[in-house]
């Protein structure tokens, strides 16, 4: 019998023997060209010099660099100061993503753990709910979110209409819209890599802690939590990335006073007026930020496994 099943295997094995290469070069061209030759194309950007008019010229300067960090005043002339304007953009964007993710991280767990314990039929069901909204752009789901929560919106009139509140709660431009917008955005991020881990999970493993009277509470932290860590730090990853260099939240939620870093990047490429160079090390340091969270964290994954 095992000689026979032999063949079999070697010959559906070696069918694609020696086509490794071949096989996988379309990926690497798509990555290549959608993804490397777009972020070297801003690097190599962000050492040139600004054109007046918009573009740039092609000569060497750590020009856009020194704006980012540094003030040397309106003619440049004076002694350097540290530039707080863009690092207090900067570490806005940090604490909203953050703030972002935490909030999703909150509603998210308990919605994943409900919908994994559903029954396979209605697991579907609410799988759908939860990606529908995905159907439809990005813009006009911000834009309907504007709509609900500005000062004449729905939401304030169902509520003066309901007795809660005597006058309109301003929500829109603030800090509170823009958390709302990227809760909205980015929630689905944080539960279907959660459900994931959870649907996987061996609930044997709670029930042999109830037998042993542990508390739900120490089932929760020392058993449930640490079996399902990958799916939620997948989740929390995919969530503050997008979060950190999001603009359409800030732009149409939050006004001028939340600018965030996504937003800066977006105005010095629009219109006659950008600048291109301070632009691109702009994108560079958020990105710089960004592969700097995830070399940490997968230094620590390793830790962990060795």
């Amino acid at each position: 019998m095992a000689a026979d099943l032999q063949p079999k295997a070697s010959s559906s094995t070696s069918t694609y023997a020696g086509l490794g290469i071949p096989l996988i070069l379309p990926a690497w061209a798509i990555i290549g060209f959608f993804l490397v030759l777009p972020v070297m194309m801003m690097l190599i950007y962000s050492f040139l010099t600004k054109e007046f008019r918009g573009g740039v010229i092609w000569e060497f300067s750590l020009a856009a660099y020194d704006q980012f960090f540094f003030d040397r005043g309106l003619f440049g002339d004076e002694l350097p100061k540290i530039e707080w304007t863009y690092i207090t953009i900067f570490w806005r964007s940090i604490w909203q993503a953050a703030a972002a993710t935490l909030l999703c991280l909150v509603i998210g767990f308990p919605t994943a753990w409900f919908i994994a314990t559903r029954t396979a039929r209605n697991r579907s069901i609410w799988l759908f709910l939860v990606t529908i909204p995905y159907w439809v752009n990005l813009l006009i789901r911000t834009i309907s979110m504007k709509f609900l929560i500005r000062d004449n919106g729905p939401m304030n009139e169902l509520l003066m209409a309901s007795g809660l509140i005597s006058e309109p709660i301003h929500i829109i431009n603030t800090n509170l819209a823009v958390q709302l917008g990227l809760f909205y955005s980015y929630l689905p991020f944080m539960v279907l890599p959660i459900y994931a881990a959870v649907e996987r999970y061996n609930f044997a493993l709670s029930e042999a802690a109830a037998d042993l009277y542990a508390s739900r509470t120490i089932t929760l932290t020392q058993i449930i939590l640490p079996t399902i860590k990958p799916g939620i730090i997948a989740g929390c990853i995919l969530v503050f990335v997008p979060s950190l260099g999001a603009f359409l939240a800030p732009d149409l939620l939050g006004g001028a006073k939340n600018f965030m870093i996504g937003s800066l990047i977006e105005e010095q490429f629009k219109g006659a007026a950008g600048n291109w160079p301070f632009g691109a090390a702009a994108s560079m340091i958020l990105l710089s930020l960004v592969l700097l969270v995830l070399t940490l964290y997968a230094r620590q994954q390793t830790r962990e496994q060795g």
